[in-house]
């Protein structure tokens, strides 16, 4: 005889069932994803050098002096004199370089870091070359980096007689791992009472839950917000570098604005989840207007005595966009109401743009337009 159904599937098929309809939780975040600490960041370098070993697309010296005098100098340091033959100096295969890298916090004398190199003549290519030495100097003047290494640009030029394709920049160019840090920038840790966490999006609210999770792990007064981007932690005699990882692996529910940022030269279109409608009634239509010429040959009859003739002919459409209908969007929409809204509509993204900024015109977009 068969055993009694057992209750257990049936049940595990409803909870599958209401599982879309469960209430969405907002996504957390580790705190050391969304802050830094302050007075601990990264540094820029820059410096100037020579690339060579181009293949003819180096700087023209009789064009580009700076470059002709650099080459000269750096021969003369290596002992080769030629001041007396330096106007006969012709080579295509030298392009001075301007040279930039992060020095990135806690950096020691011997590790190295990434640097990018760009043309600063009139090279047509940096692709093949080799950077030679160069220092690396931050804004005190000071060398903290040394860079040299082959160039890798990930682009190339094809000529031809009457056509050329270039892809991505042939006169900019990285090389990884290509400077060797000779400087330190020192960073003490060991005797600070406090540490001022800086959030890299401000926010009171988000501040406010840092600070509430801190205190909730740390204990009562170890965290005190002071600004929408600064939350003061307090070690009270604790470690500074455990402080700081046990905080960092701290989960919070970062808070944003309602904002739209538009960019209208490529058409893009981002929106938070917090943006609300008021009501309002959107049509979007346009008047098109096409204009098509067809020339028809006309010939004469046989021994007419005629001639050959081009007969014009124009056929012109127009559409004034007469089947886009009106959307109405009531009070409290959201940011899925809008796209969808949009999408019933018809509407592309460039499209899409004037009819955000209307709406922010008209005051029913309660959120912030960032128009880049």
């Amino acid at each position: 005889m068969p055993s009694p159904r057992s209750p257990v599937p049936a049940l595990l098929l409803a909870f599958a069932l209401l599982l879309p309809l469960w209430p969405a939780h907002a996504a957390q975040v580790r705190i050391k994803d969304i802050t830094d600490m302050q007075g601990v960041r990264s540094n820029q370098l820059i410096g100037y050098g020579l690339v060579v070993g181009l293949t003819g697309t180096g700087d023209r010296l009789t064009n580009t002096i700076f470059t002709r005098e650099t080459l000269i100098s750096m021969l003369n340091r290596l002992g080769v004199n030629i001041r007396a033959q330096e106007t006969q100096l012709q080579t295509h295969d030298v392009a001075a370089v301007m040279v930039t890298a992060d020095l990135p916090a806690f950096s020691h004398g011997g590790s190295r870091i990434d640097v990018t190199v760009s043309a600063a003549g009139d090279a047509s290519s940096l692709t093949g070359g080799t950077l030679l030495v160069t220092p690396l100097m931050a804004a005190d003047g000071e060398v903290y980096a040394v860079a040299q290494g082959s160039l890798v640009t990930n682009a190339f030029v094809a000529t031809g007689a009457a056509a050329t394709i270039t892809r991505n920049v042939p006169t900019s160019g990285h090389i990884a791992n290509g400077a060797i840090v000779e400087r330190e920038v020192p960073v003490d840790l060991g005797h600070r009472t406090t540490i001022d966490i800086s959030l890299r999006n401000p926010d009171f609210t988000t501040a406010t839950r840092i600070a509430t999770a801190i205190e909730r792990r740390l204990g009562a007064g170890t965290a005190r917000v002071t600004d929408p981007r600064t939350v003061a932690l307090d070690l009270q005699g604790r470690d500074p570098v455990a402080s700081l990882a046990t905080v960092g692996d701290l989960y919070v529910t970062p808070d944003s604005p309602a904002k739209v940022v538009v960019d209208e030269a490529s058409g893009t279109i981002v929106m938070g989840d917090n943006v609300r409608l008021s009501t309002v009634a959107i049509a979007q239509g346009n008047l098109t207007i096409q204009v098509t010429e067809t020339p028809e040959v006309a010939q004469p009859a046989p021994f007419s005595a005629g001639t050959t003739a081009v007969v014009p002919r124009t056929n012109i459409a127009v559409d004034s966009g007469s089947r886009q209908r009106l959307g109405v969007l009531p009070s409290g929409a959201t940011l899925r109401d809008l796209v969808r809204g949009m999408n019933a509509l018809g509407v592309g993204p460039r499209d899409m743009i004037s009819i955000l900024q209307a709406i922010k015109a008209d005051g029913a977009l309660q959120a912030d337009l960032e128009v880049r």
